[in-house]
């Protein structure tokens, strides 16, 4: 990357990262999300592109990459330039969909390098509202019997396999439809082609909020911030595995140069500082949990673990 040539290779050894750190960036930088445009990551994605763009000098453009549970955009990044331009912004499904789909296009522990973690979401389990049904009991009752189908915003997501996962524990029968992200999701489930799914705050709260979505439990151990009185799966005596939370985080190929690994990672950590992001983040029902590349790492490896095992257990998996 640096071709002027110094004296002396030691010299050359000591001035390089120097250098890469002091010249970086000089040009924009792509976000490439998995997912399309209008769902919970690429809202996360504008959010903290912006404040990492005013700190880092150079805009940072959103690339929509979707397909394949987000596997595409993420083999997309895993396998393409490593100099700190290209990096990927997406969630828990950067494990998940491999384990689901059997097929590894990348190794997400070794492929990627963590930049840092956002948080998480609550994802609420929603009906449409003209089905009669105001608890998680009544809509098991109704549902019991009938030829429903529930949505995910991706093959091999949380919401899939936990919509599967209630629907064996009740003994539903529901047919999964899978969608390539959340807003092409929530227009089936407001058009009326699917019953029922869950879905992120981000995306879905103002749906929520207007009455056109009717929530009736959450996962994950937290209640949502802005309805408390909505249960959670766990509150309800579901299994244990309902209490799954996954995260939002950015990533660069591991290839990247460290000190360039170093300043995205400060710039991050410096939006994830920042009053108007964690402001934001909370009006959208997205729960603020920064972790630093280190410590975001070992969190993944915990939770590839917690998957293999839950998508094992329900032979949850997927031809294509």
């Amino acid at each position: 990357m640096y071709r002027r040539k110094l004296p002396a290779l030691g010299a050359a050894l000591l001035a390089a990262p120097a250098l890469a750190q002091g010249a970086y960036p000089d040009r924009p930088i792509r976000f490439i999300v998995p997912f399309p445009a209008g769902g919970a990551t690429d809202i996360w994605s504008r959010l903290t592109a912006e404040s990492m763009g005013a700190d880092l000098g150079q805009p940072i453009v959103i690339e929509n990459r979707s397909g394949a549970g987000g596997m595409l955009g993420a083999e997309y990044v895993a396998k393409g330039p490593t100099d700190g331009y290209t990096l990927l912004f997406t969630i828990s499904p950067l494990i998940q969909s491999p384990v689901v789909f059997r097929r590894w296009p990348y190794q997400p522990l070794e492929d990627f390098a963590p930049i840092g973690k956002m948080g998480t979401t609550p994802l609420p389990f929603c009906i449409r509202p003209e089905i009669p049904a105001t608890t998680l009991a009544e809509f098991v009752a109704y549902a019991r019997g009938k030829d429903l189908s529930f949505g995910s915003y991706a093959t091999g997501s949380s919401g899939h396999a936990f919509a599967q996962l209630f629907s064996d524990v009740e003994k539903l029968g529901m047919t999964h439809i899978a969608y390539r992200g959340e807003a092409p999701m929530l227009t089936d489930i407001l058009g009326g082609r699917i019953q029922c799914g869950f879905h992120s705050m981000t995306a879905a709260g103002d749906y929520i909020r207007s009455g056109r979505l009717r929530p009736l439990a959450t996962l994950g151990r937290r209640r949502i911030p802005s309805m408390p009185d909505l249960p959670s799966f766990i509150d309800l005596g579901y299994p244990e595995a309902f209490g799954n939370s996954g995260f939002i985080g950015l990533f660069a190929p591991v290839r990247v140069a460290p000190p360039i690994l170093a300043r995205l990672a400060e710039s991050f950590a410096g939006a994830m500082r920042n009053e108007a992001v964690l402001r934001r983040l909370l009006e959208i029902d997205t729960i603020p949990g920064y972790l630093p590349p280190a410590e975001f790492k070992a969190e993944m490896t915990m939770q590839l673990r917690q998957w293999t095992e839950l998508a094992t257990s329900m032979n949850l998996s997927v031809d294509g």
